[in-house]
C-alpha cells in the first residue's frame, strides 16, 4: 500500500506542480484600488465636516489607523502602490488645469532662493548632524536628499547611484515618513498661529516639508490658495533631484575611481508628471478647456489626491519605523527643523512672509 501511494504520489506530482505553476497570479490592483476610494471618501465626507483638518489629513490618518489595527491584506497591496504612486501623479496633473502658466513660471522664481537656501541647509546639517551622531555615510545622504528635495521620491532616485544596504533605505523612508506625518498635523495649526499669509504658508509647506503628498495635504488642510502655491513650489523643489543626482553619481564615480554611476538613467529618475502638470496649465492657459470644467477639473484633483494619500496611510507599517531606532530620527529631526527654519528666516529677511 505504502508503494503504491508512494508511486501515485510521485506520479500525480508533475501534473499538481503544473497547475501550482500556472496558479500563482499577483492579485488585481482594483483590490487596493476600491479599498482605497472607499476610505478616501470617507475622508472626503469627514473633510467637509471638519476643514480645518480637511480630506487629505483624514486620509492619511484612516488609512495609518486601519493598516495598524485591523491590517491590510496582500491582496491589496498591488493597488494601494499603484495608488500611492500614480494616482498621486495624475491628481498633480490635474491640479494643472486650475493654475495658469504665468502663475507656475511666477511662483516658481519667487520660491527658487528660498528652495535654493533650504537645499543648502538640509545637506550641511545632514553631515554635521550625522558624524556627530555617528550615522553611516550613505544613511546621511538619504536622509539629506529625502529632507531636501521630496522624500521618499528622492530616496529611491538616489538608491541606485550610492548603493546604500536595504536596511539603510529602509531607515531613511521611515524616518522621512515620520516627519511627513508631523508636518501634515502640525504645520497648518503653526501657519495659523504665526498668522502666515496664504502665499507664506505656501512657500513655507512648499520648501520645509519632504514628500509631495504631504506637501499638497498640509497646503490645502491651510487653504485653497495656499495649497495651489505649495503645490507649485514643491514641483519646482522636486525638478531639482536631476542635478542632485547628477553630482552624486559623478561624486561615487570619483570616490571609488570607476564609473559609480552604472545603472544610472536620467529618464528613469525624471519626474515626468512635473512636465505633463506644465503641459495641463499651458492648455489652461490657452483656453482650450472651458472655464465651465475648471471647478470640476479641480475637484478631480482634490479627490484624488485624498485616494493617494489614503492609499500612502494603508501602506505605512508604524513598527517598521519603530524597528529603525532613535538615531536616524534624531538626524530627521535635527535637518527637518533645520530646514523649516530657514526656509521661515529666509522669507522674513525677504519680506515675504
Amino acid at each position: 500500500m505504502s508503494s503504491g501511494n508512494t508511486i501515485l504520489s510521485s506520479a500525480t506530482q508533475p501534473a499538481s506542480a503544473s497547475r501550482q505553476d500556472a496558479s500563482p497570479r499577483a492579485p488585481s490592483p482594483l483590490y487596493g484600488l476600491a479599498l482605497a476610494v472607499v476610505v478616501g471618501i470617507f475622508a472626503m465626507m469627514l473633510g467637509r465636516w471638519m476643514p480645518i483638518i480637511g480630506g487629505p489629513v483624514f486620509g492619511i490618518l484612516l488609512g495609518i489607523a486601519i493598516r495598524n489595527t485591523v491590517g491590510v491584506g496582500p491582496v491589496f497591496k498591488p493597488g494601494l502602490q499603484f495608488a500611492s504612486k500614480q494616482i498621486l501623479q495624475w491628481s498633480i496633473i490635474a491640479l494643472g488645469f486650475g493654475l495658469s502658466i504665468q502663475q507656475v513660471a511666477k511662483t516658481g522664481m519667487e520660491s527658487l532662493w528660498v528652495t535654493l537656501v533650504t537645499i543648502v541647509v538640509a545637506f550641511v546639517s545632514a553631515y554635521v548632524l550625522g558624524k556627530w551622531l555617528g550615522i553611516p555615510a550613505k544613511l546621511k545622504t538619504l536622509i539629506g536628499v529625502g529632507t531636501a528635495i521630496c522624500g521618499g521620491s528622492a530616496i529611491a532616485a538616489v538608491t541606485p547611484i550610492i548603493k546604500p544596504d536595504e536596511h539603510e533605505t529602509a531607515f531613511a523612508i521611515s524616518t522621512i515618513f515620520l516627519f511627513n506625518v508631523v508636518a501634515v498635523l502640525a504645520f497648518p495649526a503653526m501657519g495659523h498661529w504665526l498668522n502666515m499669509s496664504d502665499a507664506g504658508f505656501g512657500m513655507w509647506a512648499g520648501t520645509a516639508i519632504n514628500d509631495t503628498s504631504s506637501v499638497v495635504a498640509a497646503g490645502y488642510s491651510y487653504s485653497t490658495a495656499a495649497g495651489d502655491y505649495a503645490t507649485i513650489v514643491k514641483l519646482t523643489r522636486a525638478t531639482l533631484i536631476i542635478p542632485i543626482c547628477l553630482v552624486l553619481a559623478v561624486w561615487v564615480a570619483w570616490r571609488e575611481k570607476k564609473q559609480g554611476s552604472a545603472g544610472f538613467s536620467l529618464r528613469r529618475i525624471f519626474p515626468w508628471f512635473i512636465l505633463w502638470f506644465l503641459v495641463a496649465s499651458a492648455l489652461r492657459s490657452s483656453g482650450l478647456i472651458p472655464e465651465a470644467m475648471h471647478a470640476s477639473l479641480h475637484l478631480l484633483a482634490q479627490f484624488l489626491i485624498v485616494v493617494a494619500l489614503t492609499a500612502i496611510g494603508l501602506s505605512s507599517d508604524l513598527r517598521r519605523m519603530a524597528i529603525a531606532g532613535i538615531r536616524p530620527i534624531l538626524l530627521g529631526l535635527g535637518v527637518w527643523i533645520a530646514v523649516a527654519g530657514s526656509s521661515l528666516l529666509v522669507q522674513r529677511l525677504l519680506g515675504a512672509w
